[in-house]
C-alpha cells in the first residue's frame, strides 16, 4: 500500500516527460541548495500525507472497510511550445561552465593536437614565395604623329577606362599562354604534374599546357591603385627566383601584348583604307576623262589654266587698242602735212628729212633774193641765178611734198585697214568666246567633282601610308617603377610559430564544442525525477 502510493516507478514517470523537461530539472539542480530543498522536500512528503487516513484507521472504535485505491493516472504528455523551446535554447552559464569543467582534459589534449598539426602543416607543406612588380600603365600613349590613329582621352573617366582595361591583358589569357610557352611550364612538376593529373570523365588525359594554364592564373594577381594608373603584379612561386622570373616575363609579353594590339588595329585601318583606295583611284580617273573629254568636244583647250580662246581674245583687243593708235597718229600726220603744204614750217612724224631739207633751201634760196632785189634788177645775174635755183628746189619740195603726202595716206589707209580687220576678227571672236564661256561653266562643274574626287583620294593614300608606318612603332606609355625582388619570407604557409598558435587555438575551439555537445547528451539522459543524481553528478 505505501510503495502503491508513493507514485509510479522512474520508467513510467519519464515515459512522458520529454528532453526540454530533462535539460529544465537538471537546471534546476544545479541551482544553490537551499533554492531547491523546500521542493525537493515538498515532493518527497506528498506520498506520506496521502497515506494518512490508511494509517489512521485502526484508532478509530467502528471498523471501517478499507477504501479502495485508485488506480495510477497517467502524467499527460508534454507537448512543445514555443516558450519550452526558448528555455531550451537560453544559453545557462552555469550549466556551461560544468560541461567544460567536465571536458577539460578533452579540451587540453585537442589544443596539443592542433599545435602540432599546424606545426607539421607548416614545415611539411609545399612552401610559396610572392613576388610583386609595380608598373605605371599610362593612359595617354606617345604622341609620336600629330594626328594618331589613337585619339588621347582628356576626360578621367575615359582614362580610367582606358587604364583598367590594359590592366585586364596583364593577366589575360593571351599573355599567360605566351608565358607558359616562353618559359616552358608544362613541362614544370609545380604547374603540371603528370603522376598526380587525373584523367577526365571520358578518360582522355588532361592537356598539360591547359593544367600549367589554370594553374599559373591561379598564381597571378593584379590589384590597381584607386589613386594612381600604378598596378601592381603579384605572382607566386615555390622559389623566389622562378616568382621573379615568371613575373619579368609576364610584363615583358604584357608589352609585347600592347603592342601588338596596337600594331593590329593600325594594320586594319591600312587594309581598309587600301581597299578602298582602288575605287576611289577609278573614280578620280574617270572624273578627269570626263574633263577631257568635254574640252574636246567643246574645243575647250587651255593653255596656263586658261582657255585659248579667251587668250585669244585679250591679245586681239590689245592689238586693236594698237592700231586705233596708229590709224590715229597717221591721220594727225596726214592732216598736218594736208594742212602745212608744200611750203609749211610744221615738222611731224610723217615729215621726211628731206622734205625738211628742201623746205630749208627753199626758204634760204628765198630770203637771197629778197635781199638781192632790193639792190639789184630783175635782170641781174645774181637775181636770175637765184631764181632759177629757187624753181628748181620748189620743184624738188612739191615733188618730195606729194611723195611724203602719199606716204602718210598710205600708212593712214593701211592703220584704217588693219584695224578694221582686226576689229571683224573680234567680232567674230566674241561668238566663240561667249560660247566657250557658256561651255566653261558646265566644264568647271566637272573640274569641280575631279578636284574632290582627287583630294579625297590624295588624303586617303597618305593616311594610308602613314598608318602602315605606324604599325612599325611602339606608342605604347607602360613603365615598370618597381622591378620584383626576391621577397623577405615565404607568403605560405605563415611562419611556423604562428601555424602553431592557430593549429592550437583550432583545437581548443574544438574541444570546447565537443565537451559542450558530450555535457548536453549528458543531461538529456537523465532520469527527470531525480534531481539529487543531478546534482550529484554536477
Amino acid at each position: 500500500m505505501m510503495s502503491a502510493a508513493s507514485g509510479p516507478p522512474p520508467a513510467a514517470a519519464a515515459a512522458g516527460i520529454s528532453p526540454y523537461e530533462r535539460i529544465e530539472n537538471a537546471r534546476r539542480a544545479s541551482r544553490p541548495k537551499p533554492q531547491q530543498t523546500a521542493p525537493i522536500m515538498a515532493h518527497a512528503a506528498a506520498p506520506a500525507v496521502t497515506s494518512a487516513p490508511v494509517t489512521s484507521a485502526p484508532v478509530t472504535s467502528a471498523p471501517v472497510s478499507p477504501a479502495p485505491v485508485a488506480p495510477p493516472v497517467a502524467e499527460p504528455v508534454t507537448t512543445v511550445t514555443l516558450n519550452k523551446i526558448g528555455t531550451f535554447l537560453e544559453l545557462d552559464f552555469g550549466r556551461l561552465f560544468v560541461w567544460l569543467r567536465a571536458g577539460l582534459a578533452l579540451v587540453c589534449l585537442l589544443a596539443i593536437a592542433g599545435g602540432i598539426i599546424g606545426g607539421a602543416y607548416a614545415l611539411l607543406s609545399k612552401q610559396r614565395y610572392t613576388v610583386t612588380t609595380d608598373i605605371l600603365i599610362n593612359p595617354a600613349n606617345l604622341q609620336v604623329v600629330p594626328n594618331d590613329l589613337y585619339p588621347q582621352s582628356a576626360q578621367v573617366d575615359g582614362q580610367l577606362l582606358s587604364a583598367r582595361s590594359k590592366e585586364r591583358i596583364l593577366t589575360s589569357g593571351s599573355v599567360l599562354s605566351r608565358v607558359v610557352d616562353d618559359l616552358h611550364l608544362a613541362s614544370d612538376p609545380e604547374f603540371f604534374d603528370a603522376d598526380r593529373s587525373r584523367t577526365g570523365t571520358d578518360g582522355a588525359k588532361p592537356d598539360p599546357k591547359l593544367t600549367a594554364l589554370k594553374n599559373l592564373a591561379e598564381r597571378v594577381g593584379s590589384i590597381a591603385d584607386e589613386k594612381s594608373f600604378v598596378t601592381t603584379l603579384m605572382v607566386s612561386a615555390e622559389t623566389p627566383a622562378k616568382a621573379i622570373l615568371i613575373s619579368q616575363d609576364i610584363v615583358k609579353t604584357f608589352q609585347e601584348e600592347l603592342a601588338s594590339a596596337e600594331a593590329s588595329g593600325a594594320s586594319r585601318a591600312a587594309a581598309a583604307l587600301d581597299g578602298r583606295l582602288g575605287q576611289l583611284k577609278s573614280d578620280v580617273q574617270a572624273a578627269e576623262e570626263k574633263v577631257e573629254a568635254y574640252r574636246r568636244s567643246h574645243n575647250l583647250a587651255t593653255s596656263n589654266g586658261q582657255l585659248v580662246s579667251s587668250q585669244t581674245m585679250t591679245q586681239l583687243n590689245g592689238q586693236i587698242v594698237e592700231t586705233q593708235s596708229r590709224v590715229i597718229a597717221a591721220q594727225a600726220s596726214y592732216d598736218a602735212l594736208l594742212a602745212a603744204g608744200a611750203n609749211g614750217t610744221n615738222s611731224g612724224p610723217a615729215t621726211s628729212e628731206a622734205l625738211v631739207a628742201l623746205r630749208a633751201t627753199a626758204n634760204g634760196l628765198r630770203q637771197q633774193i629778197d635781199s638781192q632785189s632790193m639792190t639789184f634788177g630783175p635782170r641781174h645775174p645774181s637775181i636770175v641765178r637765184l631764181k632759177t635755183e629757187y624753181n628748181t628746189v620748189s620743184a624738188q619740195l612739191s615733188a618730195e611734198y606729194a611723195r611724203t603726202l602719199r606716204l602718210a595716206k598710205v600708212n593712214l589707209d593701211a592703220a584704217k585697214t588693219s584695224s578694221a580687220s582686226l576689229n571683224a576678227k573680234m567680232n567674230d571672236l566674241k561668238g566663240n568666246v561667249f560660247s566657250d564661256s557658256d561651255s566653261e561653266v558646265a566644264l568647271r562643274e566637272l573640274e569641280r567633282d575631279a578636284a574632290s574626287k582627287t583630294a579625297i583620294y590624295e588624303s586617303f593614300l597618305s593616311r594610308a601610308r602613314q598608318i602602315t608606318e605606324r604599325e612599325q612603332i611602339d606608342s605604347t606609355n607602360v613603365q615598370v617603377i618597381s622591378t620584383a625582388v626576391p621577397p623577405k619570407g615565404r607568403s605560405w604557409p605563415p611562419r611556423t610559430v604562428v601555424m602553431i598558435g592557430l593549429g592550437a587555438i583550432g583545437g581548443m575551439i574544438l574541444g570546447m564544442l565537443l565537451a559542450i555537445t558530450l555535457g548536453i547528451v549528458r543531461d538529456m539522459r537523465l532520469p527527470p525525477n531525480r534531481p539529487d543524481v543531478i546534482a550529484s553528478r554536477a
